[in-house]
C-alpha cells in the first residue's frame, strides 16, 4: 500500500521518463502522460535516489555519497537527488494512527463575503497534501466532507480555521476501512485508473466549489448566524424524543428516510431541502405577520374562532434532526421565525448519535444515508448494506438489486419510470466507459493533446481516404 510519496521505492533510470509533473511536458514525456496517474510522481516529490559510489582504491568507510541529476527534462525548477536507497535518516517515522485514513465532514455558518478568496489556496492544499472529497464555500460560511490521512486532513482543517471567521468548525469524524484505504490510495485491479466503487472518494480529487448557499433553502433572510434552535447532545437525545409532547421531525429527503430514521419520527416527503418550508406552513397553518395571530376568522354561524396552531403561545415543540446537523441549523432558525418558541434539533446529526450512543440504547431504526461512496453507515459508523444507484443517485437493498427494473449504472425500480429510452442509452455509454477505462470519459479526459497533430499529414490522410 503506498502510504506516502517520500517512501516510494527507487525506480531504474530508464524508468525515469514515465514520471511527470504539473510543469510543460518535454517532447520525449509527452506520451508518457497517458500513464495511469498512480504511476506518476506529483510535483512536491523530492526525487528519486541512487548511490554514488567510490572508485575501487577508496578507503572510505562513510555512507555513499549524493550525486545530482539535471531535471529540465522532468520540467522541474531544482535537481533530484540521486541514490539507490531511501534517505530514512533525517525521516521522523509516522504513527499507523497519522497514515490511516478518515473522512471528516464539516461546516461553520459565518459571515463570509469575500469567500472566493480561499478557493484555489484551499484547492491546492487539498491537492498537495492528496486530501479528496468536497467542500463548498459560500457567504453564508464554509460546508465539507474530506477523506486523506489523518495528519493530511488536520492541515487542511488548521488551514481552514486559520481565518478567524472559521474557527470552530462542526466536525464529525468517520473511520476508513483498511479496505476501502486500499482502493483509496488506487490499488484497485478493477478499477485501475481512479478509485474503486467502495473508495470513499475519488482518491486524486477534490472539488472546491462556490455557491449562494452551503446548504439550499432558498431563502436568504434565514440566517442561522443570527438566531437557531437549541442544541440536543446525543446521549440526551433519547430522553427528549421520548418525551410526550414532543415533535420529532426528520429535516432530511425521502430517499433518505426510505432506509433509516428515528422512531416515532414524522417525515415530511421531501424531494429537497427547498421543499421544507413549504412543508412546514402547509403542516402548521402558519401565520404570515412575522409570527403573530391571524385575524380572528369567523364559522358558518358567525361566530369567532381561531385555529389552535395559529397562536405562536400554543406553537408543539419540535426535535429535528439530519445527517450531520448541518440543514437542522437552516430549519430550526426558519421555525424561529414563524413563531414556533421550543426547537431543538440533534447536535452532530445522525453521524454523531451513532457514532457515541450504543445500538443496544439506540431509537434509531435501519441505517444513514451519507453523502459519499459508502452511501450508508450503520451503529458505529461502520459502513452500511445499501448501494448507490448510479442512475439516480439513491440508495437501493440488495432485493432492489434483484428487480427486473434494475440495471448496473442505468436505473434502480425507484427511477426506472422516470428515465426515456435516450436518457438510458446515455447511462449505458457512460458506464461502459467506467467498466473500460475506471473513470468516465476515458483516460485522456480533461487532457489537452501532449502533441499538435501535423496538419499536413492529416490532409493528406484525408486525401487517400477520398480516393
Amino acid at each position: 500500500m503506498l502510504r506516502s510519496w517520500s517512501r516510494t521505492p527507487p525506480l531504474p533510470l530508464p524508468t525515469l521518463r514515465m514520471l511527470s509533473s504539473s510543469s510543460p511536458l518535454s517532447s520525449a514525456a509527452a506520451c508518457e502522460s497517458k500513464r495511469p496517474s498512480f504511476l506518476r510522481t506529483p510535483s512536491s516529490n523530492p526525487g528519486i535516489s541512487l548511490p554514488y559510489l567510490p572508485p575501487p582504491s577508496s578507503k572510505s568507510h562513510t555512507s555513499p555519497q549524493r550525486m545530482t541529476l539535471s531535471t529540465s527534462c522532468f520540467g522541474a525548477s531544482s535537481p533530484i537527488p540521486i541514490s539507490g536507497k531511501p534517505d530514512l535518516e533525517n525521516q521522523e517515522p509516522e504513527s499507523d494512527d497519522h497514515q490511516s485514513l478518515v473522512v471528516v465532514s464539516f461546516y461553520k455558518f459565518a459571515d463570509f463575503p469575500d469567500h472566493a478568496n480561499m478557493r484555489k489556496p484551499l484547492k491546492a492544499l487539498c491537492e498537495e497534501l492528496r486530501v479528496s472529497g468536497g467542500i463548498i464555500l459560500a457567504p453564508e460560511g464554509i460546508n465539507g466532507s474530506i477523506c486523506g490521512t489523518r495528519v493530511s486532513v488536520e492541515k487542511v482543517l488548521a488551514f481552514i480555521q486559520s481565518d478567524d471567521r472559521l474557527k470552530g468548525l462542526r466536525q464529525v469524524e468517520s473511520p476508513v476501512s483498511p479496505e476501502e484505504e486500499a482502493i483509496h490510495h488506487g490499488h484497485s485491479a478493477s478499477s485501475p485508473l481512479a478509485a474503486g466503487e467502495d473508495a470513499p472518494f475519488r482518491w486524486d480529487h477534490v472539488r472546491v466549489k462556490l455557491k449562494k448557499e452551503i446548504v439550499t433553502l432558498g431563502m436568504p433572510a434565514v440566517s442561522p448566524i443570527e438566531r437557531v434552535g437549541n442544541y440536543v447532545s446525543a446521549r440526551d437525545w433519547n430522553a427528549l424524543i421520548s418525551e410526550p409532547d414532543i415533535v420529532v421531525i426528520d429535516v432530511r429527503n425521502d430517499y433518505e428516510t426510505r432506509i433509516g430514521k428515528f422512531k416515532g419520527a414524522v417525515d415530511p416527503c421531501t424531494t429537497s431541502f427547498r421543499e421544507f418550508p413549504y412543508w412546514v406552513e402547509d403542516n402548521f397553518e402558519l401565520t404570515r405577520n412575522n409570527g403573530k395571530p391571524a385575524p380572528v376568522e369567523a364559522n358558518n354561524s358567525g361566530e369567532s374562532v381561531e385555529k389552535e396552531t395559529q397562536n405562536p403561545e400554543r406553537m408543539p415543540r419540535v426535535a429535528m434532526y439530519c445527517t450531520g446537523g448541518i440543514r437542522c441549523e437552516k430549519a430550526s432558525s426558519l421555525l424561529l421565525s414563524k413563531g414556533f418558541k421550543e426547537v431543538y434539533h440533534l447536535e452532530g446529526g445522525i453521524l454523531k448519535y451513532l457514532e457515541e450512543v450504543p445500538k443496544t440504547e439506540s431509537l434509531w431504526q435501519g441505517e444513514c444515508f451519507v453523502f459519499d461512496k459508502r452511501v450508508s453507515v450503520d451503529h458505529g459508523l461502520v459502513q452500511g448494506n445499501f448501494k448507490l444507484c448510479y442512475g439516480c443517485k439513491q440508495p437501493v437493498s440488495d432485493a432492489d438489486m434483484e428487480a427486473p427494473e434494475f440495471e448496473y449504472g442505468v436505473s434502480c425500480p425507484h427511477c426506472f419510470s422516470q428515465k426515456g429510452r435516450e436518457e438510458k442509452e446515455r447511462a449505458r455509454a457512460r458506464q461502459r466507459q467506467f467498466q473500460r477505462w475506471g473513470i468516465i470519459g476515458g483516460p485522456d479526459k480533461g487532457r489537452r493533446p501532449a502533441c499538435k497533430p501535423d496538419s499536413g499529414s492529416r490532409k493528406s490522410d484525408q486525401l487517400s481516404r477520398s480516393i
